[in-house]
């Protein structure tokens, strides 16, 4: 008989392409997972994983095998959340996926809240690229994940995935202390043009929201620097290297040199909490997300200093650790 943490190993390494990514998600080592693989290997005598290059890549026969896993682990799933429900109490293994300032500045909150109100729910957190999310809840990689979306890039709903709204989460122009723009309590978007912008690589949400802005309002953008991190562009900005469009949400306060100042309209991205259709009636998942909305206010309201303010100006802020 196959053994199912085996199969869900095997699905894990289908879903996320490598074995340190389906450790992560597991909350395994990737060690187990690939000696889980390996025990499968012998249970099926099958080859599952070859060498691709650098990486590893699923035989015609392990497709096979995961795609029944799918099933299996779906079924399973039906039959943890009927006996959950019936309990009436959240409880079980809870998987949440989070984009990084999500995972710092909301996360933390919520998985405390739901560890001390329901000691048999074992809440766990992946931090993930945001474009990532749906596909891995559509997938039954996890069971709940929060992402995000902006006006022009609004969130897919594919079928089987519900989803509610969190709430909103404002972005503010960053300059260094001595910038033409550091005195204002607004800036319109058609005063963008000639500045030198640090922001996040191609391909990310807050990079593509910002180049298509810049260039709405008839601004060729000038990207001179990117990260992946905010912290990193904080920093960037900090040493007077440009300047940049930073979400509050998990931002943390600014160092010394750096000043926040309001877009005009403010830009937004919408946060929310997904799941798939056959998970819904978890008390387990309506809990959670009825936490990540009763703390998004906490989160939200975190602001590192008044418009026009420096950093370093703010006598005795405290608030969570940089993004």
């Amino acid at each position: 008989m196959l053994d199912l943490q085996r199969l869900r190993a095997l699905h894990a390494v289908s879903v996320h392409g490598t074995v340190g990514a389906a450790a992560a998600a597991l909350g395994y080592t990737p060690s187990a997972v690939s000696q889980q693989i390996t025990k499968l290997e012998r249970e099926t005598r099958t080859v599952l994983l070859e060498r691709a290059g650098r990486g590893i890549r699923l035989t015609d026969e392990a497709l096979q095998l995961a795609s029944v896993a799918k099933e299996l682990l779906a079924i399973v799933e039906r039959a943890e959340t009927g006996l959950e429900e019936r309990r009436g109490v959240p409880a079980g293994r809870l998987t949440i996926a989070a984009f990084a300032s999500a995972a710092r500045g909301l996360l933390p909150r919520v998985l405390a809240d739901l560890a001390r109100r329901h000691p048999a729910l074992d809440a766990r957190l992946t931090e993930v690229d945001p474009h990532l999310s749906v596909d891995l809840v559509a997938k039954g990689a996890v069971d709940l994940a929060v992402a995000h979306d902006w006006d022009i890039a609004p969130l897919p709903a594919p079928a089987g995935v519900e989803h509610a709204v969190i709430g909103d989460d404002a972005c503010d122009l960053l300059v260094p202390e001595g910038h033409a723009f550091a005195g204002r309590t607004g800036v319109r978007r058609e005063e963008l043009g000639g500045e030198r912008w640090i922001c996040q690589p191609p391909g990310r949400v807050c990079h593509d929201w910002l180049v298509r802005t810049l260039r709405t309002a008839g601004h060729e953008p000038d990207l001179v620097h990117t990260a992946e991190e905010n912290p990193t562009l904080v920093a960037l900005v900090a040493a007077g290297l440009g300047v940049a469009l930073i979400p509050r949400l998990g931002r943390g306060p600014l160092p010394p040199g750096v000043v926040e100042v309001p877009l005009d309209p403010t830009p937004v991205r919408r946060l929310y909490a997904l799941w798939r259709t056959g998970a819904a009636r978890r008390p387990a998942i309506a809990e959670a997300v009825r936490v990540l909305r009763e703390q998004w206010p906490t989160a939200s309201a975190h602001r590192t200093a008044a418009p026009g303010t420096p950093a370093h100006r703010q006598a005795g802020h405290v608030g969570p650790a940089a993004s």
